[in-house]
């Protein structure tokens, strides 16, 4: 019951960053930086792409990350749609760019690792992280920098160049934050379980 209050919490962080990205017109990395490139070219709301999106992911999911981990991300991509479907009910207002991509990459990041560390995601590339993290020992910030990038860049067309940049400013951030705070939890994992050396996100 407290690991799904914390999934929620942690939802509606994400639902916040995505809602800062999308009033300063931004895409960031993931199936998320796609939804909202998607949104801003075939005008269809944010929620209905992102759902979508992720269900080729799921597959991966229950082939390498077990049938727990899947339900969870399930849970938490379900929740992450209805919270910022929700969204669409604040007036919206401008926000520059540049602040749009560190405060809503602030939240973005401190959404995840709150969901990393209750063995959950958001599918995508947080899959793909998490398993080369748990089988190669990969940082999971980088390995989501890596892909987020990618899609960064491939937003630029639905974004323009300005904005393009502050993307990548926001994923940036995020994988600051995911690289900085997956050390200080893997510290925490090993005190609480000395004979674990794995690490929870």
């Amino acid at each position: 019951m407290i690991r799904s209050l914390y999934v929620v919490l942690a939802c509606l962080l994400v639902a916040f960053g995505v809602m800062i990205l999308n009033f300063s017109h931004l895409v960031t990395g993931g199936t998320a930086g796609l939804a909202l490139s998607l949104s801003y070219l075939l005008h269809v709301p944010f929620f209905i792409n992102f759902f979508l999106i992720n269900i080729p992911f799921y597959m991966l999911s229950v082939l390498r990350m077990g049938w727990n981990f899947t339900l969870s991300t399930i849970f938490s991509v379900t929740a992450l749609s209805i919270l910022t479907g929700f969204g669409k009910l604040v007036h919206p207002i401008s926000i520059p760019p540049f602040v749009g991509a560190i405060a809503g990459g602030i939240a973005i990041g401190v959404g995840l690792i709150v969901l990393f560390y209750n063995q959950s995601s958001l599918g995508g590339a947080n899959i793909l992280a998490l398993y080369l993290q748990r089988k190669l020992g990969w940082d999971p910030g980088k390995t989501n920098f890596a892909f987020d990038f990618v899609v960064v860049s491939i937003g630029f067309y639905s974004v323009g160049l300005w904005r393009g940049l502050a993307s990548i400013l926001s994923i940036v951030v995020i994988g600051m934050i995911i690289s900085r705070f997956k050390n200080l939890f893997a510290g925490e994992a090993r005190k609480r379980n000395p004979d674990q050396l794995a690490v929870k996100i």
